[in-house]
């Protein structure tokens, strides 16, 4: 079915059911209207149905591509969805049989590929079981999500952070506050937003570049899905730019989603150099956490990636899960071979048994 045709129903469907904000409106229209329109690419978007009590059960946002010649199947993702997962309706499965059931059916009823991948999935979406968790071939994803939760006063976690931690951070409050025309902000204005997402792009890029690692968030469709992203949330709070300036000038800026009280961080950018001694990435986090709390959010979402701070603030460690299968016979060795690296990965044993092997031929 096609993605524009299934709007209405997928809205109507996150709305009265569950469904992460990577996989909400505002984020999967930006997506399939830049990146699900890049040359080799068919959206494909499929909803679950449970025809004898008339309603939908589930929706996938996927694509079928050529990934190294191969003809694969997998969730609206292109390396910048942190989190893939269906959007789940009433009657959605949570046994490991009935997601089974579910699992034969939907490769029985796909378009021809060669595998079908599903990656980055987390084991609940909301408080309901990720039926593609439950299937027996699932297995643990090398990435891992991290989360934290603030339930109570603002005061109170900050006061529960440990002692140096805390005291950094309020010192570099300190230094930040002292500078002439300091202030954070978030912003709401198109036009604003857009300068300081501009620099947010070239405090990034910079980085990357310093650090010698590629960077691929400025090729053109990925650049085009987070321009649209930002055109398509802002104004109705979906999307989430904050930044910490000193005059016109960007020191910190956070690019994020929310759905409900969910919030999510998704791209990063903190100035180096002079800014250094007021720790920037870190303070441009706790300030926009702390603004998003007094607005009502309870959730805070690091997204993958292991980095200090994430537990240092206190975020929790959730697995993900991965599960793919052939569907034609041209996948049959890349399933196999991702199956075995999986089983080595999380057998570290094994892992070393194997790596002595081969050092030993």
């Amino acid at each position: 079915m096609h993605v524009a045709s299934v709007a209405e129903r997928w809205r109507g469907l996150a709305q009265s059911g569950a469904a992460l904000a990577f996989q909400d409106e505002t984020w999967r229209t930006a997506w399939y209207e830049t990146l699900g329109r890049k040359a080799g690419a068919v959206p494909l978007a499929v909803t679950v149905v449970d025809t004898l009590q008339n309603r939908d059960v589930m929706a996938l946002p996927l694509v079928r591509h050529k990934v190294d010649n191969l003809s694969i199947i997998e969730f609206a993702d292109g390396g910048l969805t942190d989190y893939n997962a269906p959007i789940l309706g009433a009657g959605a499965p949570t046994t490991v049989t009935d997601a089974e059931a579910l699992w034969r059916t939907l490769r029985a009823n796909l378009p021809a590929a060669d595998v079908l991948r599903f990656t980055k999935m987390p084991g609940a979406i909301g408080a309901a079981p990720n039926p593609f968790a439950l299937l027996s071939a699932a297995r643990p994803s090398r990435f891992h999500g991290n989360i934290l939760r603030v339930d109570g006063a603002w005061d109170e976690w900050h006061w529960g952070l440990e002692r140096t931690f805390r005291k950094e951070l309020e010192r570099s409050s300190r230094v930040f506050e002292k500078k002439t025309a300091a202030r954070f902000q978030r912003l709401m204005n198109a036009r604003e937003a857009g300068h300081v997402y501009a620099q947010l792009q070239q405090i990034q890029s910079a980085r990357i570049a310093e650090l010698g690692l590629p960077y691929v968030l400025d090729e053109p469709d990925n650049a085009r899905f987070y321009n649209s992203l930002l055109a398509k949330g802002l104004s109705g709070g979906e999307v989430v730019l904050t930044a910490l300036t000193v005059g016109d000038t960007v020191v910190a800026a956070l690019l994020g989603i929310t759905k409900g009280d969910h919030y999510s961080m998704v791209r990063l950018a903190a100035a180096s150099g002079e800014w250094k001694t007021c720790s920037p990435g870190r303070l441009i986090i706790e300030r926009t956490m702390k603004a998003l709390h007094a607005d009502g959010c309870r959730t805070f979402d690091f997204t993958i990636g292991d980095y200090a701070y994430k537990r240092r603030l206190g975020a929790k460690s959730i697995p993900l899960f991965e599960v793919e299968s052939v569907m034609g016979w041209r996948g049959v060795a890349p399933v196999a071979i991702a199956r075995a690296k999986s089983i080595a990965r999380n057998h570290p044993r094994l892992s070393s048994a194997i790596k002595r092997l081969q050092r030993s031929k």
